[in-house]
């Protein structure tokens, strides 16, 4: 069959995050238009409904959903409905019935292949096939002896999902019911007299039944399957999971499944001998894994993400016996699972770790739990008799394991010490938790190539053959197995033309965030370009990046009035080398990236550090690229591992920032590694940044790790820690900077904070920066305080035009850190060095001017070039934050061609030419 690429499984992370393309969903050639329509701008061809075919396909031709879906994707798509039971009558000559890619299928009620042990058929599903419910009654149900084969691939998985994410509209948990297997392996809760064994599952419809004696039942092959927005309450405690196996054995294969956002237990094993391995879990609202009836399989590589905005969540496992009769109870093998964990608390559930109870053992190897402050413990055992006695005996042990928790443990009275308990079993770490950044743990779970957890983990195939011998802890090691399949990593998203929500091609259409605007999620890695169009609102879910280091590039245009919003740290934007952000805002509708408690509740509900920020990578040099001539290609701080620059090419070109305001971010990943507002990594000068602000930022404002990037009319405003940071060998130039100490005296440091960090004595940073304002406040701790310049090792630095002021006890307005001995420094001062360090046309109105770190006399160096003076006074130089001082600037204009001819000193004339008007915000503080 030829193959046609018209839905894209690209993209979440979150991660984040993420290299790769896959997902796709595919249409053959022969049965559909390959024109694509844009249904919602008024032009071009209308989709037509396919002509209803009398053929031997399974289900009818629904020609109000082929309309709807059609519409949504701009061609023409049929959508054939299947309900009631699929029988072998309905096979074709294969013996199989088949879903084929060529169409999308739609469940309609409760779905049975084969009646129960009779009619048995194979329901075969084909890579790339979209199957959708629209309703929590519509679910499908593999009855004993017949048998589902959904056969995705890495590039394009079998998706099923609800009618909402098909169409692009309002995506959310127990928006259809979800995928049932039922087989022969036994439960403790089967007859002990020997007659048959017939147990009705949860959730599903009267004569859905499971249970036997044939622990090797094959129920047939679940392969690259992706199971999203599932899970219904029929009833209290009878409820549907994204994927339930009654009584599967363990000739079924399963193998790179996820179960996304649903509404109760991701997946849950009703007895049976069933194995799995390559699990991806997020979003659940009740239990991840969940076990009882005497389970007894097999699970490898398993990781569990909760909700990344805090909401509905439960425990990673649940474990159970639930029926046994004291001597046969659940003792399944779990090896290498990840629990990542929220902060939902309620009275009747918050986000744990793991709990198991009556009547379960169980062999768990490999584990990593870990969660923020507040999320509920990490580890708990029932104080049944059977699971007490397990923990005692050796039927319930865990081993190699990390525990990286504010609570670690729930251990009742008189029931066996969890801590002593899992303490003395080999391998285990139980690490504090204000150390849990020491693990090396990236965002989206991955571990970085220095983690301590790469060589902490044991050889999880002594436990058994089944499992694959390594040596990590958690679900993910070097290999990111999930990238370009899952959601939330590289795939498993139904890309669209354009929905009728309104949200654009490779986003997801989620809850409105204000109750009125359509609110779009943007996820994973982005592969092809993609517009955020402007009227609604685009939401961050994790670490997103703008196409692979290198590859799979991609532009992402950002339209005038658009606002970009993470909901936290995990929360940030990655532009990756090669590829581009053209963010072309106006002084009228300016682009904001920002926090969701601003969205929501107004500037005021603003606060730095509520997401994380903006990361753009580029080819420009770093002094930290080696320097035998080999690839450079270096981490850059903040972002998960695989966020690289540098290079050789100072003129990269990493596209457009104007009039853009990034707000509210800033994030602590480790001590020394955290997120900046903008972080320009080896960005070259074809890039444009002109017009951008950052507001209450809790790190640095913007930092450039080497390249040589320009900007002019920059605004940092509130930032806690540098407004305007420099190394790596910066080379670039900026004019009219305003930096703006917090008008509250809160948090801040120095307006500009230069260093070289790299280079080797004869490299170092040398910017130009001309017509700088700088007002400092009078925050001062041991840590840190208010302060203007700060140059220190391997800098040099060009100053024009720049004028320093602040209260009395605002910190040294300028300083060159000779402290230390640093020679370079020192050189460029002395004049050593070529070319010197300039500062001219400058003033510096502080209480303390400068600090003579070292024994050069910084203050003779100031005052004997060119129109410097020293005042102590705000009010002689600046009304606001216009300049009044009269100080002769010098024309930089005839220095590089970048800067424009200047009449003043300072950023910002006067009210007649105040660049910052009506875009900015925080400058009237």
């Amino acid at each position: 069959m030829e193959l046609k690429h018209l839905f894209q499984a690209s993209a979440i992370a979150a991660a984040l995050v993420l290299a790769g393309c896959g997902g796709d969903i595919n249409i053959s050639e022969g049965d559909i238009d390959n024109s694509v329509t844009n249904n919602n701008n008024g032009g071009g061809d209308t989709p037509t409904t396919p002509p209803v075919e009398d053929d031997d396909r399974p289900g009818e031709t629904s020609s109000f959903l082929s309309g709807q879906v059609s519409d949504a994707f701009g061609t023409d798509v049929e959508v054939r409905v299947l309900s009631g039971r699929l029988t072998d009558a309905d096979a074709d000559a294969s013996g199989n019935i088949v879903l084929t890619n060529d169409t999308v299928w739609a469940l309609e009620g409760p779905v049975f292949v084969g009646n129960d042990k009779a009619d048995s058929v194979t329901l075969e599903i084909e890579e790339g096939t979209i199957v959708f419910g629209r309703t929590g009654a519509d679910y499908l149900v593999v009855s004993r002896d017949s048998a589902i084969e959904a056969m995705g691939t890495a590039d394009s998985p079998v998706i099923m999902t609800s009618y909402n994410d098909v169409i692009g509209d309002e995506v959310g948990a127990g928006q259809w019911g979800g995928v049932v297997i039922l087989g022969n392996a036994p439960s403790t809760k089967c007859p002990t007299d020997g007659s048959d064994c017939a147990l009705q599952v949860e959730g599903a419809e009267e004569g859905a039944v499971f249970g036997g004696t044939d622990e090797t039942d094959s129920s047939g092959i679940l392969n690259y399957v992706v199971v999203k927005y599932a899970g219904f309450e029929i009833a209290p405690d009878n409820e549907l999971n994204g994927i339930t196996f009654g009584g599967v054995g363990s000739g079924t294969e399963v193998d790179y499944v996820q179960v996304h956002g649903n509404a109760d237990d991701g997946v849950e094993f009703f007895g049976g001998t069933v194995n799995a391995k390559h699990l991806v879990l997020t979003a659940n609202q009740d239990d991840s894994v969940d076990w009882d009836n005497g389970y007894k399989g097999k699970i490898q590589y398993v990781y569990v993400q909760h909700a990344s905005d805090n909401s509905d969540a439960n425990r990673g496992i649940e474990g159970d016996g639930d029926g046994g009769d004291g001597l046969e109870f659940s003792q399944p093998m779990v090896a290498n699972m990840t629990v990542v964990g929220n902060t939902f608390d309620t009275e009747d559930a918050d986000s744990e770790g793991l709990l198991l109870r009556d009547q379960t053992g169980a062999h768990l190897m490999n584990f990593l739990i870990t969660g923020p402050q507040g999320m509920g413990e990490c580890l708990e055992m029932d104080t049944d008799d059977t699971v007490q006695a397990n923990l005692s005996d050796g039927d319930l042990t865990m081993t190699y394991s990390v525990i990286a928790c504010s609570e670690p443990f729930n251990s009742p009275e008189g029931a066996v010490d969890l801590e002593t308990w899992f303490t003395d079993q080999e391998g285990n770490q139980l690490i504090a938790f204000e150390d849990r950044a020491n693990l090396g743990l990236n965002i989206d779970g991955s571990l970085t190539s220095e983690s301590m957890l790469l060589t902490a983990g044991g050889d999880a195939s002594m436990m058994d053959t089944f499992f694959e011998a390594n040596t990590f802890v958690g679900a993910v090691g070097e290999d990111d197995w999930r990238q370009g399949w899952a959601f939330g990593f590289g795939g498993g998203t139904i890309e669209l033309v354009e929905t009728t929500s309104g949200c654009p091609s490779g986003t997801t259409n989620i809850a409105s965030v204000d109750g009125s605007t359509t609110t779009c999620e943007i996820s994973g890695t982005i592969t092809s370009d993609l517009t955020l169009t402007e009227g609604n609102l685009y939401a961050l879910s994790g670490a997103v990046f703008v196409g692979g280091d290198k590859t799979d590039s991609a532009v992402l245009t950002v339209e005038p009035g658009v606002t970009v919003y993470g909901n936290s740290g995990n929360d940030y934007l990655v532009i990756s080398r090669d590829s581009q952000i053209m963010a072309n805002g106006t002084a009228d509708d300016p682009i904001t990236f920002t926090s969701r408690d601003h969205v929501i509740g107004g500037l005021e509900a603003g606060e730095a550090g509520q997401w994380g920020g903006m990361i753009i990578l580029g080819n420009g040099y770093s002094t930290k690229c080696p320097q035998d001539g080999s690839d450079c290609s270096l981490q850059v701080e903040g972002a998960q591992e695989g966020a690289v620059f540098g290079g050789s090419d100072n003129e990269d070109n990493s596209g457009v920032l104007r009039y853009v305001r990034v707000m509210h971010g800033g994030f602590e990943i480790a001590p020394d590694n955290e997120l900046n507002g903008i972080t320009f990594g080896g960005v070259g000068s074809g890039t444009t940044v002109e017009y951008v602000q950052v507001h209450k930022n809790a790190d640095d404002g913007v930092e450039f790790f080497g390249g040589a990037v320009n900007v002019k009319y920059l605004t940092l405003t509130g930032i806690q820690d540098d407004s305007v940071d420099w190394d790596n060998g910066y080379m670039g130039k900026l004019q009219f900077v305003l930096v703006k100490h917090a008008g509250d005296n809160s948090d801040a440091n120095r307006a500009i904070e230069g260093d070289g960090d790299g280079g080797d004595g004869t490299e170092f940073s040398n910017p130009m920066v001309a017509n700088m304002t700088v007002i400092g406040n009078t925050f001062d701790t041991a840590d840190a305080d208010s302060e203007g310049i700060l140059l220190r090792d391997q800098t040099n630095a060009q100053l024009y035009n720049i004028l320093v002021t602040g209260p009395a006890g605002m910190g040294e307005c300028f300083e060159v850190d000779l402290s230390d001995g640093d020679t370079t420094a020192l050189g460029n001062m002395d004049g050593t060095n070529t070319p010197q360090m300039v500062m001219q046309s400058s003033v510096l109105a502080c209480e303390e001017n400068i600090n003579n770190s070292g024994d050069f006399d910084q203050q003779a160096w100031f005052t004997a070039q060119a129109n410097n003076s020293l005042l102590d006074n705000t009010a002689t130089v600046l009304d606001g934050i216009y300049t009044v001082d009269t100080t002769t600037a010098t024309d930089v204009s005839t220095l590089d061609s970048f800067f424009m001819s200047v009449d003043f000193i300072g950023a910002v004339k006067d009210a007649d030419n105040d660049w910052t008007a009506d875009w900015t915000v925080g400058l009237e503080d």
